[in-house]
């Protein structure tokens, strides 16, 4: 009966080890001194490529805000805009694990939500998991759970981090 326990104890290890790495591998991650000068993201199949002199390098799988289908409307809608922009700034002291500022909304954006007399929100961000909840790896993309933002694990974004410069333009796509 012990060994039976030891056993299974043994098992719960392993799978909680493997879990874990699983959860924080980056794949083949970017060499130093890479820098990037488009990003695309495709909303409707989760997804955020990276390319240099329009040569895609690297694709992550990304969550989005937690009502992720159409363009963001208005502040609190939940949506993840769609456009053209660029990362305008940079957090290393986000709430959520480093962050890249997106330029959201455009002149096109606010004119648009003052015609329907609603603000058209701020506060875009690439991101990773909120701080103190990192564990959760790559199992946080099994729901869209930010508020417009687009999420990625803390070891992508310390990678996209490093490698995308400020100016660098975003494509968000459908």
């Amino acid at each position: 009966m012990i060994r039976k326990i030891a056993r299974l104890a043994l098992v719960i290890c392993a799978l909680a080890l493997a879990a874990y790495f699983y959860g924080h591998h980056n794949g083949h991650p970017l060499p130093p001194g890479t820098t990037i000068d488009r990003i695309v993201v495709e909303k409707a199949v989760r997804k955020l490529s990276i390319f240099r002199d329009s040569k895609q390098i690297k694709t992550y799988r990304i969550a989005l805000g937690r009502n992720p289908v159409g363009a963001k409307q208005a502040e609190g809608d939940m949506k993840t805009p769609e456009g053209i922009y660029e990362i305008d700034s940079r957090n290393p002291q986000s709430s959520f694990h480093l962050a890249l500022h997106i330029s959201y909304p455009s002149d096109d954006d606010k004119a648009r939500a003052a015609e329907r007399g609603v603000p058209a929100g701020f506060d875009i961000m690439i991101h990773g998991i909120r701080n103190g909840l990192g564990w959760i790896g790559v199992f946080h993309r099994w729901t869209d759970w930010t508020v417009g933002c687009i999420a990625l694990t803390d070891e992508e974004i310390e990678e996209l981090f490093r490698v995308t410069p400020d100016g660098t333009t975003i494509e968000i796509r459908p």
